[in-house]
């Protein structure tokens, strides 16, 4: 009897032990964070799903500039910040 509660007490600290563990396994990853720094509003924007949909409607009126906007030169970028800026988000 007392080699049974033993074992269960053993099983049950190890279980409290290792749930932690197996909880912060199944959580979800985070996700990178691309920032970019605006020299003329002096901040940074995070670089998400947001920003690439707003990226998106910003080429559609803007046609000439890069697919990819960190391939796109400084002028460019200044110009999508400033079209960003005057655009806030339409959630």
């Amino acid at each position: 009897m007392y080699r049974k509660s033993l074992v269960i007490s053993a099983f049950l600290l190890a279980l409290a032990i290792l749930a932690p563990a197996a909880i912060r396994a199944n959580a979800a990853t985070p996700q990178v964070v691309v920032r970019f720094y605006d020299r003329d509003h002096r901040d940074y924007h995070n670089w998400d799903d947001r920003e690439v949909h707003s990226y998106g409607l910003f080429r559609a009126d803007h046609p000439k500039y890069n697919e990819n906007f960190a391939r796109a030169n400084r002028r460019q970028q200044r110009d999508y910040w400033r079209w960003r800026h005057e655009h806030g988000d339409r959630d």
